[in-house]
């Protein structure tokens, strides 16, 4: 599946898409595999409250599955002004 990264979690893991190979079920599932890799994921999943999710460009939550997603998009929450 393609897992898209941006604003700061961009910065932190240094791409702004990659193509994951996984086994995860859940988006929760799918942050334990990436912060397995190595530091940089780590740090970018450290606090995932401060992070938002997307599947196939729909707002979710960090226990839905990932069943027939195509597209995870990582991002931290839009502040208006």
């Amino acid at each position: 599946m393609q897992v898209l990264y941006f604003a700061w979690v961009r910065e932190r893991i240094g791409v702004p898409r990659e193509e994951v190979e996984t086994s995860a079920v859940t988006v929760n599932d799918l942050v334990v595999e990436l912060r397995a890799r190595e530091e940089r994921y780590d740090a970018a999943f450290a606090d995932t409250s401060a992070l938002r999710v997307a599947l196939d460009q729909e707002l979710a939550e960090f226990d839905a599955p990932l069943s027939g997603v195509r597209e995870v998009a990582f991002f931290p929450p839009m502040t208006g002004g």
